[in-house]
C-alpha cells in the first residue's frame, strides 16, 4: 500500500510525524513518500498544492494529511493560501465526505465541561458533506452594510423559532412543523 504523507504546516508536521511512528510499529507493508502541502510548500514552491504534492496523492492509495494554515499567510491572494491545499486535494480526488468521529472514554467522562450523563458513553460519527457551499463556490466579493442592513440579503425566518404546540390545537403553520420543533 502506497501512502502520500502530507504533513503540511505546524501542528500538522508533530502529528505526522508521531502517526508515522504507529504505522511503522504495525509491521505491515507501507511505502511511504512524503510532499510538502500548504504553507510549507508555498515557501518552497510558490503554491500550496505543487502539481508533484497532487500527482503524488493520485497516485497513492490513501493520503496521511496533517494540517495547514497559519495566520502569516492570511494576506495572500485566496488561491495562495495553505487551506486552498486541502480544497484542491478534496476536488482533484473527488472526496465527498468527512468524517469526524466523538468518543469519550470513560476516564475522560470528569474531565469534560459538559454534565457527566450527558457525555458518559458518547460514541458518535458525524459525516460531514464537502463538495459544495463554501467548498468550492465561487467567491462574490464582500458586501458591506448599508444602514445596519446588507443589500440583497434575505429576512431572517422566524418558522425555525416555532415550537410545537403543548395542546392538541392546530399548530400555527400550514404545513407540518419543522424537524427542530417536532421534537421540542
Amino acid at each position: 500500500m502506497k501512502i502520500a504523507v502530507l504533513p503540511g504546516d505546524g501542528i500538522g508536521t508533530e502529528i505526522v510525524a508521531e502517526a508515522v511512528k504507529v504505522l511503522d510499529v504495525l509491521d505491515l507493508k507501507f511505502e511511504m513518500e512524503t510532499a510538502l502541502v500548504g504553507g510549507a510548500a508555498y515557501e518552497a514552491h510558490g503554491h500550496p498544492l505543487p502539481e508533484a504534492t497532487l500527482k503524488l496523492a493520485k497516485e497513492s492509495d490513501a493520503v496521511l494529511f496533517g494540517a495547514v494554515g497559519d495566520w502569516k499567510y492570511d494576506k495572500l491572494d485566496r488561491p495562495l493560501r495553505p487551506e486552498q491545499a486541502i480544497l484542491g486535494l478534496r476536488k482533484n480526488l473527488g472526496l465527498f465526505a468527512n468524517f469526524r468521529p466523538a468518543i469519550c472514554y470513560e476516564q475522560l467522562v470528569d474531565a469534560s465541561s459538559l454534565k457527566p450523563e450527558l457525555i458518559a458513553g458518547l460514541d458518535i460519527l458525524i459525516i460531514r458533506e464537502l463538495t459544495g457551499d463554501i467548498y468550492f463556490g465561487q467567491p462574490r466579493g464582500r458586501r458591506t452594510a448599508v444602514d445596519g442592513h446588507f443589500p440583497g440579503a434575505r429576512k431572517p425566518s422566524t418558522r425555525c423559532a416555532i415550537r410545537a404546540p403543548k395542546s392538541n390545537a392546530s399548530p400555527a403553520w400550514p404545513s407540518r412543523p419543522p424537524a427542530s420543533a417536532a421534537s421540542a
